[in-house]
């Protein structure tokens, strides 16, 4: 498997929320998430009812992208990752990881817990280099 580099491993462990877009016809939709990150897998693991409306979405397309990034008013300090994948049931070792990351997920529906597969990453790291991006694909 090609691996993700080991910067854009490190930045995604630092964070727990991701936002993630996915379509409704051609209208965009985003939400925010906690997530549990699989770097062996190159995964995100995530809780979500099945009746929300990106949910709704997922089950008509799976494709997503998503972005997680750090907060700044500064220009030079830009640090973030762009996600593409797709999105499936996760597994039950899956979700026995994420309710080990979020104890108090317990209540929620084994069939409301997902699966983002990444199928490519980009990461803005200003902090390195003015516009500096880096590109993984799996």
């Amino acid at each position: 498997m090609n691996k993700i580099p080991i910067n854009m491993v490190e930045f995604i462990q630092k964070h727990h929320v991701l936002s993630m877009a996915t379509v409704e016809d051609e209208t965009p939709v985003s939400c925010s998430l906690f997530y549990l990150f699989v770097p062996e897998e190159a995964c995100f693991i995530f809780a979500s009812d099945i009746g929300t409306e990106h949910m709704k979405n997922i089950s008509q397309n799976p494709h997503v992208s998503a972005g997680i990034h750090d907060e700044t008013t500064e220009i030079k300090q830009i640090k973030g990752i762009q996600i593409k994948g797709r999105v499936t049931h996760a597994e039950v070792r899956h979700e026995e990881l994420y309710l080990e990351a979020y104890p108090y997920a317990k209540n929620i529906d084994e069939k409301s817990i997902w699966k983002l597969s990444v199928t490519g990453l980009k990461f803005t790291d200003n902090t390195q280099e003015f516009a500096r991006k880096e590109i993984w694909r799996y």
